[in-house]
């Protein structure tokens, strides 16, 4: 467990209702850390699961346990994240929802950054925050600051969508930019520490794509142990193991912060232009190799 030799320093701060990117600050980047990256929704649980998996080898646990969130504002105040990151004496993996400009940046510890299709990162979006509970919005609007209070998002899902691509706002759920965060995590993709995930392929090829992550991170597979390390991915172990927290936040606990897990639920609700749209609004904010990776989970040099 080697500590870098400075804290590298992120090139922009971010002060929002939901993130604080200063809270950075207060985490003694490690070598071997390792950072799990998303907008959101886009399968940031999984890969903290499957990372979890892979350090201790397939144990029956929960992620949540042991990889915080440290730039959210409204979970655990920062000097019990602080602390607890500085008495593991594991490989540590953190979470992260900020743009890759505000993260802090090491070339020793690795990134993982998962994309999802726009249409799929929404859907589950309006069904995780209209789930949050009474205590769950007192919490988030706790923050003294120049923000506007948040509310539940509006009840009619494709209302929500179709306002969303117009302006890149999810009120009720996110504050920062959705494409432009894609955008500047898949500029980083050939950087020897940054790995690129796509959702589909997660949930397509779970075993490949946690050997392609085990690859990454350096870590050595017990074949035995595959199997186990799998089974705990499953959304089904980790309703079970994500524990009472659950309750406070969301109305069906688990349930509801695993919800579906699948894509395409959009299908049967946006009609053929309001489907393309998403496609055309893509087009205008990503580069043409983005937003083929982020429709499909190919990548076009790989």
């Amino acid at each position: 467990m080697t500590r870098l030799d400075h804290q590298p320093a992120a090139p922009r701060e971010i002060q929002t209702r939901m993130f604080d990117s200063a809270r950075w600050r207060q985490v003694a980047l490690r070598d071997d850390d390792i950072v799990v990256a998303t907008w959101a929704k886009s399968g940031t649980t999984l890969t903290q699961q499957i990372v979890s998996q892979l350090l201790s080898g397939g144990e029956e646990r929960s992620a949540l346990d042991a990889s915080p969130w440290v730039d959210v504002r409204f979970m655990a105040p920062l000097p019990v994240v602080a602390a607890m990151l500085e008495a593991q004496t594991h490989r540590r993996f953190m979470k992260t929802h900020l743009p890759f400009y505000a993260v802090p940046f090491s070339p020793k510890v690795k990134y993982l950054y998962i994309g999802r299709d726009a249409r799929d990162v929404i859907w589950s979006a309006h069904a995780h925050a209209r789930s949050f509970t009474p205590a769950a919005w007192t919490n988030i609007n706790a923050a003294e600051g120049p923000w506007p209070k948040w509310e539940r998002p509006d009840p009619d899902v494709r209302a929500w969508y179709l306002r969303w691509l117009e302006t890149d706002a999810a009120p009720g759920f996110h504050d920062l930019p959705f494409w432009p965060h894609v955008q500047g995590w898949w500029d980083q993709r050939r950087r020897p520490n940054v790995m690129l995930l796509h959702y589909a392929n997660l949930i397509a090829d779970l075993p490949g794509e946690i050997r392609r992550i085990a690859a990454f991170l350096d870590i050595a597979i017990v074949e035995a142990r595959l199997p186990a390390i799998v089974e705990h991915c499953g959304i089904d172990h980790m309703r079970r193991t994500a524990g009472a927290r659950m309750d406070l936040f969301f109305e069906k606990g688990a349930a509801s912060f695993f919800n579906k897990g699948t894509n395409g639920r959009w299908r049967d609700v946006l009609s053929d232009a309001e489907i393309a749209r998403c496609d055309a609004v893509a087009a205008a904010r990503l580069s043409p190799d983005c937003a083929h990776w982020l429709k499909t989970g190919e990548d076009p040099a790989r």
